[in-house]
């Protein structure tokens, strides 16, 4: 059952998001598989400019075009470091903008995990406890709503 559109939404004729479209403005930041797998490594820990290319499989210059973006958009931010008094060099470190993409990176493997593994992934998110975490949609008590119980309305 899809989203129930209130009001002047529900005919999904007289009406667009135009370039407006918050899902769209999002894609075009982090919508491409090299930006995520970063965003993956970064949440693994991942810093260092040599080791997101080495662990995200891709080549330095397409490391280095997708870290630019997510720097200058905010998601990331460069901070210098000096490996054994050697030249100066950056990493990159997750701001709050970036760090608020972690549901989306977790609900991306949990639905990978769901839909496009055999058995289970090869890894687990935990709390402090142990027990796996889920990503869901919850109102402000933090209780779960149902897909078919969720309205679109406009601002």
């Amino acid at each position: 059952m899809p989203l129930t559109m209130d009001g002047p939404l529900s005919d999904l004729t007289t009406w667009t998001t135009g370039d407006r479209c918050s899902i769209a403005r999002a894609l075009s930041v982090v919508g491409n598989r090299s930006t995520m797998l970063i965003l993956r490594e970064a949440f693994y820990g991942t810093t260092r400019f040599d080791e997101f290319s080495r662990r995200v499989g891709i080549t330095d210059a397409s490391s280095a075009a997708r870290l630019k973006e997510l720097v200058d958009v905010g998601i990331f931010v460069k901070q210098p470091y000096r490996p054994d008094k050697g030249r100066t060099r950056h990493e990159y470190v997750l701001t709050t903008m970036g760090e608020d993409l972690l549901p989306v990176v977790l609900g991306l493997m949990q639905w990978g995990d769901k839909y496009l593994q055999d058995d289970h992934g090869p890894l687990e998110v935990v709390d402090p406890q142990g027990d796996a975490i889920h990503v869901a949609v919850t109102d402000d008590s933090g209780s779960e709503v149902p897909m078919n119980e969720l309205r679109v309305r406009i601002r």
